[in-house]
Order: structure tokens, then C-alpha cells, then sequence
């Protein structure tokens, strides 16, 4: 695997160097790195499937992602618009064997329409970038902190088939680096073999939306 050669061609491209009083090259660090995906309170859906293409050409099977949007918060009209703070997804889960994604494509159901959604989405040098230094540099703003031990990318799902990507700095802060509105996926939810059938949507969620609707345009 060439990953060292990959980030350090990055770094390079940047003009970025990972040196001096703030580097974290010694602290210790995972190989890989984290896809996650979330979508909007409320907004529930389900991750079919999802693949990575590495900046080495090699594609990763990430597999299903289970259920997003889950969850019971309360009956404000404002609460769904948006994205969730903090990003919290499915869970922490590595791409293992892969290098830095160059793109990545997700298949999910909007549950709450229903609509079932596919897309690649390419993924920048600048967010490459991030996720290198995120592992390999100190937060600027608060040195006592620790240094992340594995860089992440965030997915968000959101209905009407709206895809926004961020990347974690070396602040544990998310940047957003990528949107597009993904294409509507023909076969319907698994491919057509479920007979139709999605996800069944949550309670508090069909309550959220029989109140409020869907609030699209917020994301």
C-alpha cells in the first residue's frame, strides 16, 4: 500500500508541512480512517449501501450503515433544520486497508418521503488534507487537548436526496467540504427486493412531520 507516499503528496500539494513545536507525527495514531453518516433529527433513513474509491484506485465494500435520524428530541418546529450538532451518526467504523477516499458513493432510503437515493460524491484535496493533519498536528486553539487518534469523513442524508460531507480538524472541529443532490435510485428501496417495503419510520418521527412537515431547503 502506498498511503505513505499518497499523504505526503497531499501535504505537498498544499504546501503544507507537518513540523515544528505543534506536530503529533510520534503520538499514537490508527491506520485508517472512519466513514460515518448522519442525517437530520428526525429525518429518518436507512443506509443501504455504501463504497469508497481510495486515491489509489482500490474500492472498499462499507456495507450498510443501519438506521440515522433516529430518536425522540422534543416538539419544537425548529429542531429538524439543519444538521445535528455534533454529527452524531451510526458509529465509529474504519475503512480498513484503505488510503485517503478520493470518492464515495452511498445508497440510502429517505424514509420519511419514502424516496430511495444513490450518488457518487468526489471528496477534495482540501478535505484529504484535514483528515491527514487532524492525526498528525496539534490543535492551535487548545494545546492541552489530545490529538485525535483516527481521522474521520461525515456523511449527512437528508430527504429530497441532499448529500453534505465534513471532516474533522486537528480541533476535533467538523468542516464542510462537498454537497450534491444525489439521483433517485429507479429499483426503489434494496434494489427492488424488498417488494417496495422501507424501513419502517418511527413514531416520534411521523409524529414530527404530521405536525411540521419535512423542512426542505435547510439543508
Amino acid at each position: 500500500m502506498k498511503l505513505l507516499a499518497a499523504l505526503a503528496s497531499t501535504l505537498f500539494l498544499f504546501g503544507c508541512q507537518i513540523a515544528g513545536p505543534l506536530t503529533a507525527e510520534r503520538d499514537p495514531k490508527t491506520p485508517w480512517w472512519s466513514l460515518e453518516f448522519a442525517a437530520p433529527i428526525y429525518m429518518t433513513g436507512w443506509v443501504e449501501a455504501s463504497v469508497v474509491e481510495d486515491v489509489q484506485g482500490k474500492l472498499f465494500n462499507h456495507g450498510s450503515a443501519g438506521v440515522i435520524g433516529s430518536g425522540d428530541y422534543g416538539n419544537e418546529r425548529e429542531v429538524a433544520k439543519g444538521w445535528p450538532k455534533g454529527l452524531a451518526g451510526s458509529g465509529i467504523r474504519t475503512v480498513v486497508g484503505a488510503d485517503l477516499p478520493k470518492r464515495i458513493y452511498v445508497r440510502w432510503q429517505s424514509v420519511v418521503e419514502p424516496q430511495t437515493y444513490h450518488a457518487w460524491i468526489d471528496i477534495p484535496e482540501q478535505a484529504r488534507t484535514i483528515m491527514y493533519e487532524s492525526t498528525h498536528r496539534q490543535c492551535t486553539e487548545a494545546l492541552q487537548r489530545k490529538v485525535s487518534q483516527i481521522a474521520s469523513l461525515h456523511l449527512g442524508l437528508a430527504p429530497g436526496g441532499i448529500i453534505q460531507v465534513w471532516v474533522r480538524d486537528q480541533c476535533h472541529e467538523p468542516i464542510k467540504v462537498a454537497r450534491r443532490k444525489a439521483e433517485i435510485e429507479p429499483l426503489g428501496p434494496h434494489l427492488g427486493k424488498s417488494g417496495g417495503n422501507y424501513y419502517p419510520q418511527p413514531e416520534a418521527s411521523k409524529r414530527y412531520i404530521d405536525r411540521f412537515g419535512i423542512p426542505y431547503g435547510s439543508w
